[in-house]
């Protein structure tokens, strides 16, 4: 079975365009709250897209899902709304499903199921290693529909230099078949267009199919607003890049085992050299 692709964006007509293009799962990313703390000075993507960007999108998408993603548990203050009332508005927007980040425990994930009361799917983005330490407990909690497997944030709790060494070092594997066990399907990181990333996509995409993963975000390396500033181009990349990734995957359905456990040695080989020019270039700074 194909993987599931999810693109963020809070614009309408570049969702318009994934959609065309074939993205599966156009993502809204609302989450703030402590974000710039624990990501302060990295090249990361930190959004502030709002309910407002998911009521404009809401009606664009005739085939593809609207995943929003809210903020982590918290309390009502004087600069942010509670998270049950960010989460009623989230439903109201029209969300198909709604994404739970940086949760540490079981009653966290309570809290969210509660809030959300089957107005729309459930994913828990696991992120933090207090939330892989408890995944048994975590995966015993009802209402949970599916779960994805944060990495940027995850191999900063554990104080990795690359995101994807939590794939090298069999950590992804580790919780991929505890979610599996419990009949919940997963996804992992991001990838970034067929021939190009440091870590090849390919490699990337043969791991998603060796571990059974049900999908993948399309990383901001795969289409860069930012550097594309006509619709045209964005269009373009956007669907060349997906019937790349769909003329892939049917090569990865005749992979036999061996050619799966040559791919995960290729895979951490990579990463390990990632690793080491990271380091390096640490080192001289």
């Amino acid at each position: 079975m194909a993987l599931e692709l999810m693109y963020i964006t809070n614009r309408s007509d570049v969702a318009s365009l994934a959609q065309k293009a074939g993205v599966d799962r156009v993502f809204v990313d609302l989450e703030y709250i402590g974000k710039d703390k624990r990501q302060g000075g990295m090249d990361t993507v930190q959004n502030r897209h709002t309910c407002g960007d998911v009521k404009r999108i809401r009606p664009v998408l005739t085939k593809s899902q609207l995943l929003v993603r809210c903020n982590p548990i918290h309390e009502k203050t004087e600069l942010y709304s509670s998270s049950s009332e960010e989460i009623d508005e989230i439903c109201d927007a029209g969300a198909d499903i709604i994404m739970l980040p940086y949760f540490k425990s079981a009653d966290e994930v309570k809290k969210f199921i509660d809030i959300v009361r089957d107005r729309a799917r459930t994913c828990l983005l696991l992120e933090t290693s207090q939330a892989a330490e408890n995944i048994d407990e975590i995966l015993e909690v009802p209402g949970v529909d599916e779960v994805y497997i944060g990495l940027n944030d995850l191999h900063l709790c554990y104080k990795m230099t690359f995101m994807f060494q939590l794939l090298a070092d069999g950590t992804v594997e580790r919780l991929a078949n505890k979610i599996k066990a419990k009949g919940l399907t997963f996804g992992f990181g991001g990838v970034a267009r067929i021939g190009t990333g440091i870590l090849p996509a390919e490699c990337i995409f043969g791991e998603h199919y060796r571990l059974g993963s049900s999908r993948v975000i399309l990383s901001r390396a795969f289409c860069d607003l930012a550097k594309e500033k006509n619709i045209e181009d964005i269009e373009e990349k956007l669907v060349s890049g997906v019937k790349n990734v769909r003329e892939y995957e049917q090569k990865l359905l005749k992979w036999t085992d061996r050619d799966f456990e040559a791919n995960r040695l290729k895979t951490s080989e990579c990463i390990n050299k990632v690793v080491d020019i990271m380091k390096n270039r640490e080192g001289l700074r």
